[in-house]
């Protein structure tokens, strides 16, 4: 079921349409991603789906409501972090949950939400004093603070060292096991692959491709890179005759061969048969940053 529907959003700012047209639903329970160079629209579409700006043509539907006409019961059902939310460096942890609690007609109860966002034993402490990775998860709790049927998270994890953002990442995967569901904006594609049930592809205000990750991968061809150092020396017009094989390419020592399913199995056999050892050898399959690299190119 649908708990987002949106047909051909438009918002103008000075005779120009940053969001032009776009159309896309998201259903209950998933988590659904919105990737897209900066100044693509993402943050406009998502600040219309909640009710933050007032879209100029279009329809939006929330649960079922008007995010401009039912304002006030969007709002008390749908959680926002927005990408340059920041608090007083002074409030402590505690001040802030008890202020957006206040806000709320049926909230959560602030304890157990810091215990289960890793943030157990930090409500006195001031929001200054927290890392990185605590005020992002701080973000989260303001955004589930008031029992939201649907969290909207933008440009969660900017700014994060490698293990914060995987905590974090751990953190939106148990806001959707708990039946939230999420809209994530995000410009990491490591990140999108891994946390997003279907993604959507913008740039320029429009909709390039809305598909899971895969289906959004398969769009550019299975192809594999085969890295490896050879033990002894092999010619490339060798390799290049193998089944697969599109092309090689040498880097110092290095081969690297790029190719279809079928070239991994030919070099490996053909190195085999010829007693050469792949040092450091890689497998790479094309990967969700290669597929947005490609339909974004395409869209220009």
């Amino acid at each position: 079921m649908a708990v987002i529907e949106v047909e051909n959003l438009i918002k103008n700012y000075g005779g120009t349409n940053v969001v032009d047209g776009i159309s896309f639903g998201v259903e209950a329970g998933e988590i659904f991603g919105i990737v897209g160079p900066n100044g693509a629209g993402k943050t406009t579409t998502v600040e219309s789906v909640s009710g933050l700006r007032v879209p100029d043509g279009g329809s939006i539907s929330v649960l079922g409501l008007d995010p401009q006409r039912d304002h006030y019961e969007v709002a008390q059902r749908v959680g926002v972090q927005l990408q340059e939310s920041r608090l007083q460096d002074k409030i402590r942890v505690h001040e802030a949950l008890e202020l957006y609690a206040s806000f709320y007609d049926t909230p959560a109860d602030w304890g157990s939400l810091l215990d289960r966002l890793g943030l157990e034993g930090k409500a006195n402490a001031g929001y200054s004093s927290l890392s990185g990775g605590q005020k992002q998860r701080l973000a989260i709790a303001l955004a589930l603070i008031g029992t939201p049927e649907i969290a909207i998270l933008d440009e969660l994890t900017t700014g994060l060292d490698p293990q914060a953002r995987r905590d974090v990442w751990g953190t939106i995967e148990q806001i959707r096991d708990s039946g939230v569901t999420v809209v994530l904006v995000t410009h990491f594609m490591e990140e999108a692959e891994r946390l997003c049930d279907r993604i959507m592809v913008v740039d320029q205000g429009r909709v390039l491709a809305l598909d899971t990750p895969s289906g959004l991968i398969k769009r550019i061809g299975a192809g594999q890179v085969i890295r490896f150092r050879p033990s002894a020396e092999v010619a490339d017009s060798e390799l290049s005759a193998l089944p697969g094989v599109e092309g090689v390419l040498r880097k110092g020592e290095m081969v690297e061969i790029a190719g279809t399913d079928d070239a991994v199995h030919a070099v490996t056999s053909f190195l085999a048969q010829r007693q050469i050892i792949a040092h450091e050898l890689r497998i790479e399959q094309n990967s969700l940053e290669d597929a947005y690299l490609a339909l974004t190119k395409e869209g220009k």
